[in-house]
């Protein structure tokens, strides 16, 4: 009796062991989708300028239909301090999950040529996606002699060191795209660098320097006010915002391109489901009816590519302004 009592006894304790463990065989895989579903939390967005600029403007302006699309909340963070290198390092001090992300510019591939970097940008940092393109405009004081394009280069190259150009620092698009002027247009013009696109503005509206090539978040205002003038944009084609200026490419310069451009970064490990759930979420944002008519209406071209396509872009803006700063002699002096 004893013994048929205990032998009970042990299949009930192996019943009861044997359905706590298919309880938690059944629980685990709702347990790790909801531990694993993306995103489940806020995501950072680090910006590497001061807000109030064209790349904060841009992200705060993509943030909210990010937010709806991702179901999160989308917090703007600035962290600005050579030329995008701590934003960057502060995006790699983060866990590779998707929910820090950098949201840099023009520089980044810039960086990657000009200066001794702390990490590697094309090894360290993953891109998400382009989101979007600023063409830059040239402009020069209302007041200023050269009515075009033209007449800018004949002025420039009938008196050679005379002119001077404006931007706000060494290594941005404003400076290359005077560069790359200045090489293929055989202009002897002169790099005065400001410490911002403001204060490069006031001087350019006050006769000081000869010339700017402002994005279209600094300077178009100033163009349709008439307190600039525009002689060119530097887009493979016209800008919606100003149909009437036309592309230096127009001008002759077949391959002359410089666009400002935005994108998404993640650190390098980031699953790959994730960059693809936040790739899917920037071209939907971008796409997204009332977005894409305000970016349009601020001379910004809506972008929203792929990770895939965004590393082939990069790839090829690293390789264009290489070799422009070894042909030029370009140093952050």
């Amino acid at each position: 009796m004893q013994e048929h009592e205990s032998q009970a006894a042990t299949n009930a304790a192996r019943r009861r062991w044997l359905a706590a463990a298919l309880a938690v065989v059944a629980a685990t895989p709702l347990a790790a989708q909801a531990q694993g579903a993306f995103p489940n939390k806020p995501i950072r967005v680090i910006v590497p300028y001061a807000a109030g600029g064209g790349a904060d403007a841009n992200a705060r302006l993509l943030s909210q239909p990010l937010s709806q699309l991702l179901g999160q909340p989308i917090i703007v963070e600035n962290k600005p301090g050579a030329s995008g290198v701590l934003a960057a390092q502060a995006v790699l001090q983060a866990p590779a999950d998707g929910y820090t992300l950098l949201f840099d510019t023009f520089p980044y591939a810039v960086n990657a040529v000009l200066r001794k970097l702390p990490f590697d940008p094309v090894k360290d940092l993953v891109p998400v996606s382009q989101a979007i393109n600023m063409p830059n405009i040239l402009v020069v004081p209302a007041d200023a002699p050269y009515k075009n394009f033209q007449e800018l280069l004949d002025y420039g190259r009938k008196h050679p060191g005379q002119l001077n150009y404006a931007s706000y620092g060494a290594g941005g698009s404003a400076h290359l795209a005077a560069e790359m002027l200045k090489r293929d247009g055989k202009l002897d013009w002169v790099h005065v660098p400001y410490k911002g696109g403001a204060p490069a503005i006031t001087d350019l509206l006050a006769g000081q320097v000869s010339a700017y090539f402002a994005n279209p978040v600094s300077g178009l205002a100033y163009v349709q006010s008439g307190k600039l003038r525009a002689l060119a944009t530097t887009g493979d084609k016209r800008m919606a915002a100003l149909p009437d200026v036309p592309t230096v490419k127009e001008s002759g310069f077949k391959d002359f391109e410089v666009v400002e451009w935005n994108g998404f970064f993640a650190p390098a490990g980031t699953p790959q489901p994730v960059i693809d759930r936040l790739a899917a979420a920037v071209r939907d944002a971008i796409r997204e009816p009332e977005v894409n008519k305000r970016l349009l209406s601020m001379g910004i071209e809506p972008v929203g590519n792929t990770p895939a396509e965004f590393k082939t872009f990069l790839a090829g803006q690293i390789n264009r302004w290489g070799a422009l700063v070894k042909a030029n002699h370009i140093t952050l002096d």
